[in-house]
């Protein structure tokens, strides 16, 4: 059998569509919020209709990435000088993107905050008071928070290219799913001459009651 270097139709080069929940963190137990089923056409397609459960975040910069990070301990003898065994005690995984639409609904997401913060077609005729007169605004409210209040987590839902086969019938995606979302990072708010204003956000996932932060699904769709 003659030796083979690889398969370059196992490579991975392009961005992903993110979209987001609209409501709160999904249940992968009780299959809330519903996310659709796959139909014949692409699942990024299939998300963009489903307006009730997510929202996409449209424009990205620098794509996704999605890192682990264990955390072992060390086992440590007297016969041995380096450590003699290696044991899983910790886990954490992050996604880190950048949201290149400067929208105040992706800010919401940014700052992890609640979405009756955000309010749209407010009637204002003062930027620090809202009234029943005035020009139509979207505001968002920048609120400190609470004592004792819970950090809002969303479903993250992100789409791109995946491996195999690609044929002029076909299109094949990769599907990133997290349960549970929190953003935990700095969010910096820019107005600049030189520079386009952007969210650069890190979210924090978490596991659901299952255990699982969520999954990676690679899928074959026939396209006409």
């Amino acid at each position: 059998m003659a030796y083979t270097r690889g398969n370059s139709k196992q490579i991975i080069v392009g961005a992903a569509a993110l979209f987001v929940s609209k409501t709160a963190a999904f249940d992968p137990e009780n299959i809330s919020p519903a996310l659709p089923d796959f139909t014949s056409a692409t699942y990024r397609d299939t998300l963009q209709d489903a307006t009730s459960v997510v929202r996409n975040v449209g424009y990205t910069m620098n794509g996704l990435e999605l890192q682990f990070q264990p955390d072992f301990g060390e086992v440590q003898v007297d016969q041995i000088l380096d450590v003699a065994k290696l044991y899983k005690q910790g886990m954490q995984v992050n996604l880190n993107t950048a949201f290149a639409e400067a929208t105040l609904e992706n800010l919401l997401v940014a700052i992890a905050a609640n979405s009756n913060d955000y309010d749209q077609d407010v009637k204002m005729q003062n930027p620090m008071k809202s009234g029943t007169t005035g020009s139509f605004a979207d505001v968002l409210e920048l609120k400190s928070g609470d004592i004792g209040e819970c950090p809002v987590e969303r479903g993250l839902v992100a789409i791109g290219p995946g491996t195999g086969d690609c044929a002029p019938t076909t299109a094949i995606e990769r599907i990133y799913v997290a349960y549970r979302a929190l953003s935990i990072e700095n969010v910096t708010v820019s107005a600049k001459r030189d520079e386009a204003s952007m969210f650069e956000v890190s979210f924090r996932l978490l596991p659901a009651d299952n255990g699982s932060y969520g999954k990676i699904v690679d899928r074959l769709v026939l396209v006409s």
